[in-house]
């Protein structure tokens, strides 16, 4: 995910979104509560590598321990795949129709 900082003073934490204010279900306006500036954010997904906006929708399942070490889905997430850069995940996404396995597994922390 990219990280989003105000383009006027590099704040990253003190910021404030509205969809409502852009009127755009594509865009939202971003307020920065340090400098009060404010600026529309394309919410188009584009791929972080190669910045194509050619993107495939697949879902990703969310895994966590339900009984001792026995693992379940949670919930899904919307993933945005990359025809160039995602091929594997997308080969494997179109093959099964099932969800994408997670990045990681959860752990226990002794």
């Amino acid at each position: 995910m990219n990280e989003i900082v105000c383009p006027n003073c590099g704040e990253d934490e003190y910021l404030k979104g509205d969809s409502k204010e852009s009127r755009n279900a594509e865009k939202v306006t971003i307020i920065c509560e340090s400098c009060d500036i404010k600026w529309e954010r394309d919410l188009t997904p584009r791929c972080p590598l190669c910045s194509s906006e050619d993107l495939r929708v697949a879902v990703r399942s969310i895994v966590d321990k339900s009984r001792g070490t026995q693992l379940s889905i949670q919930s899904l997430s919307v993933v945005y795949l990359c025809p160039d850069c995602d091929a594997e995940q997308l080969t494997l996404w179109n093959q099964s129709n099932t969800p994408l396995p997670p990045h990681e597994l959860p752990y226990d922390i002794d």
